[in-house]
């Protein structure tokens, strides 16, 4: 992103410290390119003309900022794309919410006062969902989650709701079947973070292994906790020979790790896909299940993927779906400006966004909606730890 991208700055101080809220444009002709949103306009109106500004919402940082970093540049980039193979000159503002609920609502209220925001690409968790989802709804605002998957947010409470990511509905039953019938688990601890997202998630794989048979205990730590050593000792028995961790913090996921392997404990982690970060998270042997594949693997997204590498270097599961999301949110604007209008409403965006349909996304499968927002026909990938890299896991239906 050049100097020139960057459009406008906003700051709200918040009690934790400060919140950055930035724009930024796209007029760099020499980006990269790729099978973006759409062709050019064939409507009344000429596509430089139509206005529409995102808002980003991503942990930019704290202690899941390796995951909000990557969220951001993947926006910065579908929004680079989708503006040169478009000619649109749509903007995004960014909204630093350190994946904290109380930090997300007091960003949603300032992308609500801003007049010029007409759609969110996040909030990245379902409990900062669950904070802003009315404040979003009052406005007419549509938020497109990458990575939320909550299956309480299936429920149609906020209208204008939706995601390219399967529920944990889906990822409990993925989770639970590759431990009961592939790994073979004869013993599973589940350990919650107290979070909506980690006891939901905790709740579909503990009811999937008792179906199947699999005996289960459960405890739950704060999500602040980094000393483990008590829990392990007491609850890791020496017949548990799976852990699952349903947590957003890949450090902590680490720092289990590591007092595992201090108390000669032989049981290994399952972690859900808060714990896809290369970077925080390499406890040898371990396993991840995430919501996107690694689309370095899929043929057709190399394009994008060698392009997002060249500018801002490598990257995970979590930002890819922030590409997809801010292509919804931009094909949404482009189809309401073709339609006639060049500076549709936050409720014409709302109308537009579950009509969108990406029939080739980068993460390897068609993006449509159901009508509660939910992506149609989604599914959870399953990743090992082999000597700190993450490799796609054997034996996946």
């Amino acid at each position: 992103m050049t100097s020139k991208a960057w459009r406008l700055t906003m700051a709200a101080a918040l009690a934790a410290g400060s919140m950055a809220i930035a724009a930024c444009g796209d007029d760099d002709s020499s980006g990269d390119s790729t099978a973006g949103g759409g062709a050019g306009s064939t409507g009344k109106v000429d596509l430089a003309n139509c206005k529409f500004t995102f808002g980003v919402m991503a942990p930019i940082t704290g202690d899941a900022a390796s995951i909000g970093q990557e969220q951001l540049n993947w926006a910065k980039y579908a929004l680079t794309t989708f503006n040169q193979e478009n000619g649109t000159k749509f903007v995004l503002e960014e909204g630093d919410t350190q994946l904290d609920p109380g930090q997300a609502s007091t960003v949603a209220q300032q992308l609500v006062s801003s007049n010029d925001v007409k759609a969110i690409v996040g909030p990245a968790g379902s409990q900062e969902v669950e904070a802003v989802g009315p404040v979003f709804d009052r406005a007419q605002f549509t938020y497109v989650s990458p990575s939320a998957t909550a299956t309480a947010l299936s429920g149609g409470k906020y209208k204008g709701f939706a995601r390219v990511v399967p529920s944990d509905a889906v990822q409990g039953p993925t989770d639970a079947d590759y431990l009961a019938d592939t790994l073979s688990a004869k013993k599973v601890l589940i350990i919650d973070d107290q979070t909506s997202y980690s006891t939901g998630l905790a709740d579909e794989v503990e009811k999937g292994l008792k179906a199947k048979g699999v005996p289960v205990s459960r405890e739950s730590v704060r999500r602040s906790q980094t000393d483990f050593s008590a829990v392990i000792s007491s609850k890791v028995s020496d017949d548990t020979d799976y852990v699952f961790l349903p947590w957003q913090i890949a450090a902590n996921a680490q720092q289990f790790g590591e007092q595992l392997k201090e108390q000669n404990k032989s049981a290994k982690i399952f972690g859900s896909d808060g714990l896809y970060s290369p970077d925080d998270f390499k406890v040898n042997g371990s396993l991840v299940s995430a919501f996107a594949p690694d689309i370095t693997s899929i043929a057709s997204s190399k394009t994008v993927a060698d392009g997002y590498k060249a500018k801002y270097g490598s990257f995970g599961t979590f930002g890819p779906p922030v590409y997809v999301a801010s292509q919804v949110v931009m094909t949404a604007a482009k189809n309401a400006c073709e339609g006639g209008n060049d500076d549709p409403s936050r409720g014409d965006i709302a109308g537009e966004v579950k009509k969108v349909s990406i029939p080739d996304s980068i993460l390897g499968q068609p993006i449509s909606f159901e009508a509660n927002g939910d992506v149609k026909d989604a599914k959870f990938f399953i990743f090992t730890v082999k000597n700190g890299k993450f490799a796609a896991a054997e034996d996946q239906s």
